[in-house]
């Protein structure tokens, strides 16, 4: 249930900044911004933060082979199912979902992985903390 609730927390951040529909921040920045600027900048640093906290615990656990590893899986996974004719690439905003998908996945392994890795190895990881 943890990762599975921290990759809906990843899914939620990158939808709510950007996706097809017109329900995202970024559309909603780039019509309001000269008339609601201080919520504008508040947003985006409330997202700023989401993003920091995902990517900095994203690169501690798995780092940038880790993500590009997670990215690899899902981008065969996809060219399975394409290939067996259950996935269609022509269609844009499908892409851009499947996008978000994918990269919400990479941020919720990367947030859940000292979990995942503790209950397939049994062994615990530690931050690393320096002597006072």
């Amino acid at each position: 249930m943890s990762f599975f609730l921290r990759w809906l927390f990843a899914l939620l951040l990158l939808t709510a900044t950007y996706n097809p529909s017109p329900w995202n921040f970024v559309r909603w920045a780039s019509e309001n911004w000269q008339a609601q600027l201080p919520l504008t900048v508040l947003l985006a640093l409330v997202l700023l933060v989401g993003y920091v906290i995902y990517l900095r615990a994203t690169l501690r656990s798995i780092g940038a082979f880790g993500m590009a590893l997670v990215l690899a899986l899902v981008g065969a996974l996809l060219w399975v199912l394409w290939d067996f004719g259950l996935f269609d690439l022509s269609d844009p905003k499908l892409m851009t979902w499947v996008g978000i998908l994918a990269l919400s996945l990479v941020l919720g392994v990367g947030l859940s992985w000292s979990i995942i890795r503790r209950k397939l190895s049994g062994q615990v990881d530690m931050d690393d903390v320096e002597d006072a």
